[in-house]
């Protein structure tokens, strides 16, 4: 049986509660390594746990919002002055991930789109209720309601034998509970813990979810105050599982 290790980089929300870091979830298998989602803060998130952004095979985006992909300009551009990597690196996401990524770096680091990176650079796209084989990992995905903007989608990764969802950024939809059911590891926010919150799960939402581990972020301070009151994990910044 394969065995993975999940690191939570960043388990925040994008307003920086609880002085949390932004979404970004590390999980290395057998054969290559991948995030899921990549916020503004994650390069940070990564010198801090001691891991290399040159040993990231993949990227995983669940939609266009900052706090979840903000942080790719800076990994790029690292990779490219600071790093020197040489490894190839794959960005999967929803449609127009490269458009929107390429004009936030832009916007970020003028000028920086004359550099070329001497790594190969692909970006795959996902369409929405479909599956896409990226070297080892089958990414199976359906549309998740958030902001309309963001083409959000929620993600079920399948790794040799074992599986991980994660919502992503969404209200609680049939389409979701159905993409989650039983996976070993359901990533799973929860935003708020008793007040309704469009575009965003709550802990409520959570009961409808089933799978053998579950494990919540994306936390505002108002669910952050109830983490020693629920009987799911809650992930915090540097948390390490196995599974």
């Amino acid at each position: 049986m394969s065995e993975i290790k999940v690191t939570f980089v960043g388990t925040g929300d994008a307003f920086g509660s609880g002085g949390r870091l932004q979404t970004c979830i590390v999980a290395e298998g057998p054969a290559s390594k991948f995030t899921i989602d990549f916020g503004a803060s994650s390069l940070i998130g990564l010198r801090r746990e001691a891991i290399d952004p040159n040993s990231i095979d993949t990227i995983l985006l669940t939609h266009l919002h900052g706090d979840h992909c903000g942080g790719i300009p800076f990994l790029l551009l690292d990779a490219m002055l600071g790093s020197k990597r040489a490894r190839p690196l794959t960005i999967v996401g929803p449609q127009d991930t490269e458009t929107h990524l390429r004009k936030v770096q832009q916007a970020l680091f003028p000028g920086s789109q004359r550099m070329v990176p001497k790594f190969d650079l692909n970006f795959v796209a996902l369409t929405p209720g479909t599956s896409a084989k990226v070297a080892d990992l089958i990414i199976h995905n359906v549309e998740a309601k958030h902001t309309r903007e963001t083409n959000p989608l929620a993600i079920r990764i399948s790794v040799g034998d074992k599986q991980i969802a994660y919502t992503g950024d969404g209200a609680l939809t049939e389409e979701l509970i159905h993409l989650v059911k039983g996976v070993d590891l359901l990533i799973a926010e929860s935003y708020f813990y008793d007040k309704p919150v469009p575009w965003h799960l709550n802990y409520p939402d959570i009961s409808q979810l089933e799978a053998k581990r579950i494990v919540l972020t994306h936390m505002h301070s108002n669910m952050l105050e109830q983490v020693d009151n629920v009987e799911e994990e809650c992930a915090y910044d540097g948390l390490t599982i196995t599974i």
